[in-house]
């Protein structure tokens, strides 16, 4: 057994020990130990405390790191991205500053339609290759565990090949990877005027395969007007869930119109985007098991209102943080970023936004114990800071890279 001792951390962030999802007020606090160690062998935590409690025995036989000045917390945990995909959209990008809507691009063939035509012009071993480049640049941004979605394939062999480069990132990566199958994420050209014979792909083509090759662990749906109907996303997700899929759900980014409802009723894990709120959705949710997950990244690129994150906290619902990195509203996976337009612009408390990126997002994950807190027997997922002066610096100082190193399952990657 591998043994790490690591001294005099300045503060040691989110220590708990027991885990549950945070919500409400709860999520405003976040356990600290300032002047502390933490001991990991192989690559879980076996320990930790002040360092005058370090008893004398623990300071022999182990590999040691002396950290001092530097804070640690638990990796970020990114429970929303489309991390596979081929190419980029910044044409896109231009035509959105120059003014066309993000439905306008749509109708043009934009938006998904155009990252599908890429993906289907690129190899497995392609797409594989570009979508490691993306995870590993997430990794040493301090983003230990990660859910990525299919959806830009919209065919069966495009959306087969997406889950496909997901199992082999699962399998050769040091990252923790949950896959979503998003096949009802548009309605492709062939199918706009078709739509039950697309859910009929999806149900009788797609499913039995991704069942008998294991390829995802959730169903999502983009319910949204000109996408999916509330009705749509029902059947196609009741039909996932027969092979075991749960589902996390694309809901209320651009309207209000029963989505949400509709998620609840089918206990989705997750409900994400949730940009477009009422009373009565705030209400709902704040009821219900699902974690509410909030994209800000995607808010500030497509300059939309931010989700109401403070009434929903006020609220009591369980919140998340995610970075939706997709080429096409949120070409951007960095956590520290959404950690910052949390604060900045959706007013949360650096301790909230800490918490809803790490153990709720580790929850929204389906890992909540496993990860995203300091806690004996979890994984040894970990960011090192660079000598700062508080944990709020980290948000506050946004275009700084802060992070020293990152520990993935005990080993500091390189």
């Amino acid at each position: 057994m591998s043994s790490m001792l690591i001294t005099n951390i300045k503060q040691l962030i989110g220590t708990r020990t027991e885990s549950h999802l945070l919500r409400g007020k709860e999520i405003s606090a976040l356990p600290t130990i300032p002047n502390a160690y933490l001991i990991i062998e192989d690559d879980e935590i076996a320990a930790y405390g002040s360092m005058a409690e370090l008893p004398t025995t623990d300071r022999q036989g182990s590999d040691q790191m002396d950290v001092s000045g530097q804070f640690i917390l638990p990796a970020w945990c990114d429970s929303h991205t489309h991390l596979v995909f081929s190419g980029t959209r910044e044409t896109e990008f231009v035509d959105k500053i120059k003014g066309m809507s993000y439905a306008e691009i749509n109708e043009k063939g934009g938006g998904i339609l155009n990252s599908t035509k890429k993906l289907n012009e690129t190899s497995e071993n392609e797409l594989f290759s570009q979508a490691w480049v993306r995870l590993e640049e997430l990794s040493k941004l301090g983003t230990g565990a990660i859910e990525i979605k299919s959806g830009y394939g919209l065919t069966v062999e495009g959306e087969l090949k997406m889950l496909r480069v997901i199992k082999k990132l699962k399998e050769k990566s040091s990252l923790s990877i949950k896959s979503t199958f998003l096949g009802a994420h548009a309605y492709p050209l062939a199918f706009r005027e078709n739509h039950q014979g697309y859910i009929d792909l999806i149900i009788k083509e797609m499913l039995p395969v991704i069942a008998k090759e294991n390829l995802a662990d959730y169903i999502d749906v983009f319910c949204e007007k000109g996408f999916f109907s509330t009705s749509e996303m029902e059947t196609i997700c009741k039909a996932g869930m027969t092979y075991g899929l749960k589902p996390r759900l694309h809901v209320n980014q651009l309207s209000s119109m029963g989505g949400l409802q509709t998620g609840i009723q089918l206990n989705a894990v997750s409900l994400d985007h949730l940009e477009t709120m009422s009373s009565e959705d705030i209400a709902a949710i704040s009821q219900s098991n699902s974690i509410a997950t909030l994209l800000p990244g995607a808010a500030f690129f497509l300059r939309m209102p931010y989700p109401p994150a403070r009434e929903m906290i006020n609220a009591n619902c369980g919140i998340a943080i995610a970075s939706d990195y997709n080429p096409g509203s949120s070409p951007s996976g960095n956590m520290n970023l959404m950690l910052a337009l949390s604060c900045i612009q959706m007013r949360m408390l650096p301790e909230e936004a800490i918490n809803a990126a790490t153990i709720n997002g580790a929850y929204a994950l389906g890992l909540g114990e496993e990860l995203g807190s300091i806690t004996v027997g979890k994984k040894a997922n970990l960011i090192f800071t660079k000598p700062i002066p508080s944990i709020a610096y980290l948000p506050y100082a946004f275009g700084s890279n802060l992070i020293d190193q990152v520990m993935l399952k005990g080993a500091i990657i390189h």
